[in-house]
């Protein structure tokens, strides 16, 4: 592939543009024996579809499976790890079956994404086994979903329908919990700050069911990209949980190139300068490489992005051969299923080349063939940028992964500092089971499935009887001798949205017809759909006519203004407890709870494409707070005065590090950016010093700010190399300016900023 690098770096007008290869080298394949207890059909299927021999890391996690261990396979994308839970599975319902064909052992397989159980579903079908196979989603009708939870045995299903579903029915489904000797939790890095608690909380609902009726199943889970797999797994699960990390899998030549688009001659906000956008430099490059012949698939990072990249690839290609223009397409979610599966179809026998996909694609599908892999922009965490990269030279073959630069603190740190990517392990992954917030309503929801009891307190966790002692003061529980009950007619399961921050979602309804287009989550509610606000749903552009806090409903219409919206937000926070902190010399860092509240005052319009501001209109939303953690850090007066720091715009510089250091944390912990939040001032009332706080967004914490404090001098180090390294002069978007800025990127020093975390990372 480094021939073909070279050509697209050479294209003319792309000088520069090319910062760092890295080629990872070819690895061999380790073969070993079949185990012993595969049965012969099972086995003679796997063979027929050319799998000779298994891995050695397929063989480990199958035969620990199979002797009752739990296991969590955290091996290379597209080493096999699916094997390793489908042997034990296929062997265990195959030597179960029942007289008469009735159900034997059951199996339960949950992803993060309906397609990648879909994908799962059409690779175990094409083995041509005597097993029942059923997906439950949202897109199974009703007439499957009864003959599953009836007569299948292994059922792909995800995290929410288990939530939803499964468990608040649990009686309906006894016959497959009574039976269930796995339970495969696939991609399991995906489960992470919130999501990942709420997760972490519904398997422990499972695991209580399950004994209820008698099984006790063992669990296997898998990701190409978790740090410290036996810590997250026992985590998500509860359970003791032996890794299995020596990868056994070929594996071809790839080479992953940083590629960062030039400045463009527009200036943006306060005069910065601007980079070429990401999403129109991968549109050149996807281009480039279907005509070369290479198929290509372009990770985009929102619906609409990948819309356009998927256009304007197009009609460049139509100005090359009209018949190439036809071989790129777009995939994103919204579309129906099987619009989806077409599209999937289409790439794995190439009637398609190129693919502008959203990260609907990225976990885990097998589409063999695929050569090469465009990033517009970092994914976020190192652990979801292999797992794209992962994407491409599926199986011997060579690989091209290109990651395009968006114009981002942390994009841009990336491209100029290789070594922060490469021979470095992923991010650890952060979530906490025991928040509060999170926690509550799972209990509600258990003990509407079954009273809980003395027994369960160990099972959910330490801090469960007095949270429980509280949901009874507050009337959502009652206690009784025989345990804590649920009393209320509605569904405790709704009490918990196991993919949002908390709070009910906001419906959008369009003024006409009165029909719901969509939904926002509360905690952002007041900044996007404020009345007059823009809204930009799956490619269609809205006007917010009304916010009803109290029903949960924006009043929307059909719009295309020239202009869009942006809010402005006051923010304040109060230093609740600090649990634990350290000295930096007179400087110091905390970590604690911290109490943030918000308030949306009124909102920009700018004119676009230009962005220049055309207006403000005042806005008279209630302001709201939040508990939550914060990691924090504060330098006296006396240290700023002899460092002549008290001479530069101080109010700037720390406001210029605090942007920074938000954009960077995720180098450190599996957030993004709108996980969190921040605040500077240079006189805080709780701590009497300049002080910048960065917190979870989240309530009760998501573990991102905990991770910013583990990693604070490595994080803040990152922070100052990345205001100082930035060619601009003044400071731009790609690194210390912020598209979420209530304050509009006002006051912002650079060179204050460099300065004042070089005193602080000297203590």
């Amino acid at each position: 592939m480094g021939d073909v690098l070279d050509r697209l770096a050479a294209v003319p007008g792309r000088e520069d543009r090319l910062t760092h290869v890295e080629v990872l080298p070819a690895r061999a394949a380790v073969p070993v024996a079949w185990p012993a207890w595969v049965p012969d059909d099972v086995r003679a299927a796997y063979v027929a579809q050319g799998l000779l021999t298994p891995w050695r890391h397929q063989a480990e996690a199958a035969e620990l499976a199979h002797a009752g261990r739990h296991v969590v396979v955290a091996t290379g994308t597209a080493s096999g790890k699916s094997l390793g839970y489908q042997l034990p599975a296929l062997a265990a319902i195959r030597a179960a079956r029942g007289p008469r064909d009735q159900r034997g052992a059951g199996v339960l397989y949950l992803s993060p994404t309906k397609a990648l159980a879909q994908d799962q579903l059409a690779g175990l079908e094409a083995l041509g086994l005597d097993v029942r196979f059923a997906t439950h989603d949202g897109d199974s009708p009703r007439e499957q979903r009864e003959w599953t939870r009836d007569h299948a045995e292994y059922v792909l299903t995800n995290p929410d329908m288990l939530h939803r579903s499964l468990l608040p029915a649990h009686h309906r489904w006894a016959q497959l919990l009574g039976s269930l000797r796995y339970v495969v939790v696939d991609e399991c890095h995906h489960y992470r700050g919130v999501f990942g608690a709420h997760v972490a909380q519904v398997l422990r609902r499972l695991r209580r069911v399950c004994a209820a009726y008698g099984s006790f199943p063992t669990f296997v889970l898998a990701s190409a990209t978790v740090a410290e797999p036996e810590v997250h797994a026992r985590r998500l699960t509860g359970l003791d949980v032996v890794p299995v990390t020596d990868d056994g899998s070929p594996r071809g030549q790839v080479a992953v190139a940083l590629w960062e688009p030039p400045f463009t001659s527009r200036a943006g906000e306060h005069g910065a300068p601007v980079r070429r956008a990401a999403s129109s430099e991968a549109a050149d490059l996807l281009a480039d490489l279907v005509v070369e012949g290479i198929r290509t698939l372009a990770f985009i990072r929102s619906r609409r992005g990948a819309e356009q990249v998927a256009l304007t690839a197009s009609d460049l290609l139509a100005d090359v051969d009209p018949v190439l223009a036809h071989q790129v397409a777009a995939y994103r979610g919204g579309y129906l299923p099987e619009e989806r599966r077409a599209i999937e179809r289409a790439l794995r026998s190439g009637e398609l080349t190129g693919l502008a996909a959203t990260n609907a694609l990225e976990l885990g599908i097998d589409i063999s063939g695929l050569d090469a892999i465009v990033m517009a922009g970092f994914p976020g965490t190192r652990a979801a940028l292999w797992q794209q990269v992962g994407r491409a030279g599926r199986g011997h073959g060579d690989a091209l992964g290109i990651l395009v630069a968006r114009d981002d603190p942390l994009d841009t740190y990336l491209v100029t500092h290789p070594e922060a990517l490469f021979g470095k392990p992923v991010e650890a992954t952060v979530f906490d089971p025991g928040n509060e917030h999170v926690l509550a309503p799972h209990l509600c929801a258990a003990a509407q499935e079954l009273p809980l009891t003395e027994d369960d307190l160990e099972l959910f966790g330490p801090s469960t009887r007095d949270l429980l002692d509280r949901l009874v003061e507050q009337g959502r529980l009652r206690k009784r001798p025989r345990g804590w009950f649920w009393t209320d007619r509605l569904r405790a399961c709704d009490q918990a949205d196991i993919r949002s921050a908390g709070g009910s979602p906001v419906a959008l309804v369009e003024t006409e017809t009165g029909r719901v287009v969509g939904h926002v989550d509360s905690s952002s509610s007041h900044a996007t759909a404020h009345p007059g606000a823009v809204y930009v749903h799956r490619g269609d552009t809205w006007l917010v006519e009304s916010l009803d806090l109290e029903d949960n409903v924006a009043v929307i219409t059909r719009a295309d203004p020239d202009w869009s919206t942006t809010a402005r937000e006051i923010t304040d926070i109060t230093v609740v407890a600090e649990r634990e902190g350290r000295d930096w010399g007179a400087c110091r860092l905390s970590l604690g709870t911290v109490e943030v509240s918000h308030q949306v005052v009124s909102y920009l319009k700018r004119r676009q494409p230009g962005g220049e501001v055309i207006g403000e209109e005042l806005l008279d939303l209630p302001v709201r707070t939040l508990q939550t953690a914060a990691v924090w850090w504060t330098v006296p007066d006396h240290v700023l005065v002899e460092s002549g720091l008290a001479e530069v715009d101080l109010a700037g510089a720390a406001h210029a590090a605090e942007h920074c250091s938000i954009g960077l944390l995720p180098l450190f912990a599996t957030c993004d950016r709108w996980d969190i939040g921040g605040v500077s001032t240079i006189l805080h009332a709780d701590t009497g010093r300049l002080t910048v706080f960065v917190y979870d967004g989240h309530p009760g914490g998501a573990g991102f700010a905990e991770r910013g404090f583990r990693a604070a001098r490595e994080w803040l180090t990152a922070t100052r190399e990345g205001i100082a390294s930035c060619a601009c002069d003044d400071g731009c978007p790609s690194c210390i300016q912020s598209p979420k800025c209530g304050n509009q990127n006002n006051p912002l020093d650079k060179a204050g900023a460099v300065r004042l975390l070089d005193v602080l990372l000297a203590g």
